[in-house]
């Protein structure tokens, strides 16, 4: 399954195509909070995890696991659990983040960059 690294804005078509080439519904993604990118496609959310790193030199606290489901309304197509999003260092004991704020800066930059 192919990683597509996302620095510029895709079109909603294209992630229901990766989507549909994936899961059918959903498309796994992470989220570099800090650069404002993200990574979208692939079988694991690790895969993508190990692509910012190893590309783009992104910090694992910056790092956020989501599902996005491009078919539904953009206030439910996010869903934020991902077992990379498991970081008792940085608060976060579950597989869903935890932070407000987290889940905010990752919204807005999904909202930002599919289109």
């Amino acid at each position: 399954m192919e990683i597509k690294i996302i620095k510029e804005k895709i079109s909603l078509e294209e992630v229901k195509k990766i989507a549909q080439n994936q899961y059918g519904n959903m498309v796994k993604a992470v989220v570099d909070i800090e650069k404002e990118i993200m990574a979208i496609g692939g079988e694991l959310h690790a895969d993508a995890n190990e692509l910012l790193f190893g590309k783009e030199g992104s910090d694992s606290k910056n790092v956020w696991g989501i599902n996005i489901y491009p078919k539904e309304i953009k206030d439910k197509w996010i869903v934020f659990d991902s077992l990379i999003n498991i970081k008792p260092l940085s608060g976060n004991r579950s597989l869903t983040i935890e932070s407000e704020e987290v889940k905010n800066k990752i919204r807005e930059i999904v909202n930002r960059l599919i289109k």
